[in-house]
């Protein structure tokens, strides 16, 4: 009776701990679902009404993310000849993408997804830490693995910016933890951009930003298209091009 009872004790013990482990991969993005849902929900259902009336280029890239995506008006144009899907919001964070990532990403036939977010780490009370923001970007891509179980995930480094500098090493030691997971994931690839941004006396280049120092200009744009589209070449096969 006692080894019986013992038994369905270690059973109910290994239960419980699959079930915290399972629940604890779900609240990573639902304990921002709240504030989300408050800042971006309009946003979004933008996005699920162009679904419904612009149809998808073939092959299409997915570019989704921050206001940097968003305000990339020269996209199409600096990556071609890929086809783009384009769909950056506000000043969205990891968090948010994470809430967002099915309504975001699951309507399209897409043959690769670009992400870019960096406004979860920028000197203020809400930060999060290099390890938060590291499990909301795998929480991310196993989202999306559950649809696009091989297509491939790149992510773009946060850029180092002089609006944000007092903060950079923080951010530097986050884009190291996601390269490195990104190392570890399947079909995910991390591309490097910081040293493009940086002076010979490795601070940030202001002449590739606007005025507020934090979003890119035109030149700043060029020089993110052809890191983007060097990786792309190099992954992406000449069928998917």
């Amino acid at each position: 009776m006692n080894r019986l009872l013992n038994f369905s004790s270690s059973r109910l013990l290994v239960v419980s701990f699959l079930l915290v482990g399972l629940l604890t991969s779900c609240n990573v993005s639902r304990k921002y679902t709240e504030q989300a849902t408050k800042n971006w929900e309009k946003d979004i259902l933008k996005f699920e009404q162009q679904d419904k009336t612009e149809k998808d280029p073939e092959n299409a890239v997915l570019f989704a993310g921050s206001s940097s995506i968003r305000l990339w008006s020269t996209l199409k144009q600096d990556v071609a000849p890929y086809p783009v899907i384009q769909r950056g919001f506000g000043g969205s964070k990891f968090s948010d993408l994470a809430v967002y990532t099915k309504r975001i990403v699951y309507p399209h036939k897409l043959s690769a997804l670009v992400i870019f977010e960096a406004n979860d780490i920028t000197g203020g009370k809400a930060d999060k830490s290099p390890e938060e923001v590291v499990k909301l970007f795998h929480n991310i891509v196993k989202t999306v693995r559950k649809k696009y179980s091989d297509q491939p995930i790149f992510l773009l480094e946060i850029t180092p910016t002089k609006s944000r500098w007092a903060v950079w090493p923080t951010v530097k030691q986050t884009n190291q933890l996601l390269k490195e997971l990104c190392s570890k994931l399947h079909n995910t690839y991390f591309i490097e951009t910081a040293s493009a941004y940086l002076n010979k006396d490795g601070e940030p280049r202001t002449e590739l930003f606007i005025k507020d120092m934090l979003h890119q200009n035109r030149e700043g744009y060029t020089i993110w298209g052809n890191l983007v589209k060097k990786k792309l070449d190099e992954i992406m096969s000449p069928k998917t091009k």
